[in-house]
């Protein structure tokens, strides 16, 4: 099993939305770096951070689990999605999906500065490469997330 950070705009798509559904396709991804980590990495059982970004409380809202591997990210092929791609076809796809099932929220979000002020945490994606929407996590840094949220929540 693998851990990961997902990232999302709750505006959009965030944690409550998770647990109000239960089961969603995490979609749209359109970073190639991303997508190569949905197509060849995250595989059903891994476990995910839910990151609220862009938003009054960034940091990591709760946790996910995958529940289908990758596959074609159907908006990629629908003419009126904003994430429609019209280089894309059924027999070459060039975005990748994969479903999520919600595990937990968190009391409370845990804020990005507390992260990056995290000595153990120092060489996490999130604070390296920021900006990367899906992003893999050591398992020694999903159990300090995990410590903090107890901490924090």
């Amino acid at each position: 099993m693998n851990y990961w950070l997902f990232k999302s705009e709750p505006d959009e798509f965030g944690i409550d939305d998770l647990a109000a559904c239960k089961r969603e396709r995490w979609d749209g991804i359109r970073n190639y770096q991303a997508r190569n980590l949905l197509r060849d990495q995250v595989a059903v059982g891994d476990q995910v951070l839910i990151y609220h970004s862009s938003c009054k409380k960034v940091g990591v809202a709760g946790v996910a689990r995958v529940v289908a591997a990758a596959y074609p990210d159907p908006l990629q092929f629908d003419p009126d999605s904003q994430y429609f791609d019209p280089k894309s076809s059924p027999d070459n796809p060039r975005w990748i999906s994969v479903d999520i099932t919600f595990v937990e929220k968190f009391p409370n979000v845990l804020p990005l500065a507390r992260i990056k002020a995290a000595p153990l945490l120092a060489d996490m994606v999130l604070v390296k490469q920021g900006r990367l929407s899906i992003q893999p996590v050591q398992p020694d840094e999903w159990q300090v997330i995990l410590e903090m949220v107890r901490q924090f929540g």
